[in-house]
């Protein structure tokens, strides 16, 4: 039974997607060109950002008031962490990526769905960037700290 509420959640997440644009590279590069303001700039997507903010902060105030989560014996929240250079450089490529392209990984796999070309490109990008950033983090485990 769980496996078919986690698999409608993704279907109405991939709905939401694709109703506010998000899996149209257009739709997102024409609200990231801000230069394009009185043009072609599109700020459709401030309405989307915005409610995903508001859905998410009420959400976290409501479900964290509980003392496990429906699904699952526990909550499994970041720890606090001191900003390192992980945290700066992986939002910097993702950031990056999502200007250049206009998907991000939600968006990119519901286009893969419609049989988008570039978002196959994109994926496949992802995944060789993902397998990178693994292999890069496991030598850096295994190199010793210098003194």
């Amino acid at each position: 039974m769980q496996i078919l509420i986690h698999f409608a959640l993704g279907l109405l997440f991939g709905a939401g997607l694709i109703l506010a644009g998000m899996a149209d590279p257009a739709k997102v590069l024409n609200f990231l060109d801000v230069a394009a303001i009185g043009t072609t700039w599109d700020p459709s997507l401030m309405f989307v950002l915005g409610g995903a903010i508001a859905v998410t902060f009420l959400g976290y105030r409501h479900v964290l008031r509980r003392a496990a989560p429906v699904f699952g014996g526990q909550f499994h929240l970041p720890a606090p962490a001191a900003i390192d250079t992980r945290i700066l450089i992986g939002p910097a490529i993702f950031g990056i990526g999502w200007g250049l392209v206009g998907l991000c990984p939600g968006p990119a796999f519901v286009a893969l769905g419609a049989g988008n070309v570039q978002a196959v490109l994109f994926v496949a990008a992802m995944m060789v960037g993902m397998w990178a950033a693994r292999l890069l983090s496991l030598r850096a485990a295994r190199t010793p700290a210098r003194a």
